[in-house]
């Protein structure tokens, strides 16, 4: 059933956002309580996005690797729902969707272990990756948040410690270290040079 979305003075719910379909294929975040439509990434975004989930899935079972289709229910002010551009389950949050209709941690589901999202170019981006959804996944608590910025060509990898997130930044030929995969050695510099190919 194709619904249209609430007036422009009207904001959804959760149960709104759960229960909306517009009959297209379109992709949507709720951003206190606004639908916010997620654009078409650039090719070198999707690039490296690829490269990430492929790396992942010489250290993990697919079955924990989430492609742009996982969503996480997180706080906000209103209503608010995020789209990673990967994500590695928890073996609660797998669990937990397993028979579900839609894929969406809500809150009162586990957190995945880790989401990934690459920066899209202009400042609206940057803020939503570096000050919004890592406020978003922190307070969710999710063990690790990994902020790959093409423009910047580093790596940002927020580690949860004591309910909130300790930053290391990686740029050049210095593997990463992450404590979810502790097998990944993928520098900054691989993973930006992947991009450009």
């Amino acid at each position: 059933m194709t619904q249209t979305a609430p007036s422009l003075t009207q904001l959804m719910t959760m149960e709104d956002y759960l229960a909306y379909d517009d009959g297209t294929d379109k992709r949507y975040e709720l951003v206190d309580g606004e639908l916010v439509e997620m654009p078409t990434e650039s090719q070198f975004n999707v690039s490296i996005a690829k490269l990430l989930f492929f790396e992942l899935a010489k250290h993990l079972p697919i079955a924990l690797l989430s492609f742009k289709d996982t969503e996480i229910e997180v706080t906000g002010r209103r209503a608010k729902c995020r789209l990673p551009d990967l994500m590695v389950h928890s073996e609660e949050s797998r669990a937990a969707l397993i028979g579900a209709k839609r894929a969406i941690l809500t809150r009162d589901l586990p957190p995945p272990a880790l989401a990934i999202e690459v920066v899209s170019p202009g400042v609206e981006n940057r803020d939503r990756d570096y000050r919004y959804k890592r406020t978003e996944y922190a307070a969710r608590g999710i063990a690790e948040y990994w902020i790959i910025d093409p423009e910047l060509q580093q790596v940002t990898l927020c580690l949860w410690v004591n309910g909130q997130y300790e930053d290391t930044v990686y740029v050049g030929d210095t593997p990463i270290k992450s404590t979810i995969i502790p097998g990944f050695d993928l520098s900054a510099a691989r993973i930006m040079a992947f991009g450009q190919n």
